[in-house]
């Protein structure tokens, strides 16, 4: 895959980070609570090489905190950063988008837990209030 990471565009910016499904994941797992390798790779089924490694892209691009819970043995645990749990509702418009156009037998729900309702994220445009795909869009290069 070429490195996207200095595209002007910030999907594709975007994309260089997150873009594998492993990473994703793992964020959601993040956000359900878990944050020990040995969690991620139960919940996940991953390989640890390639659970070490997305865990320490994640890390290195802030979107992950490394932390120390144990020193005999040493043990880390990652947390989620800022930047991190503000992935959350791009994970929830990817799960929208599935429900719309994937099978949707079987699948996992999402429910707000102090109301108890089911999830149903809406993503609008914060100055029209428009959600998103209902209009016209102009893609403008760098100045």
């Amino acid at each position: 895959m070429p490195d996207l990471s200095d595209q002007p565009c910030l999907i594709a910016r975007s994309l260089a980070l997150v873009g594998d499904a492993w990473s994703m994941l793992i964020l959601r797992d993040a956000h359900a609570g878990l944050t020990r390798f040995d969690e991620f790779r139960k919940s996940l089924g991953i390989a640890p090489t390639i659970l070490t490694r997305r865990l320490s892209a994640l890390t290195d691009e802030g979107l992950l905190e490394k932390r120390r819970y144990s020193e005999r043995p040493p043990r880390d645990e990652y947390v989620l950063t800022e930047a991190g749990r503000d992935f959350l509702p791009v994970l929830f418009s990817i799960g929208a988008w599935g429900r719309k156009h994937r099978n949707k037998n079987g699948v996992t729900r999402f429910f707000d837990a102090e109301t108890g309702t089911e999830i149903d994220p809406v993503t609008i445009d914060r100055t029209t209030g428009a959600p998103i795909g209902t209009r016209p869009i102009r893609i403008a290069a760098p100045e």
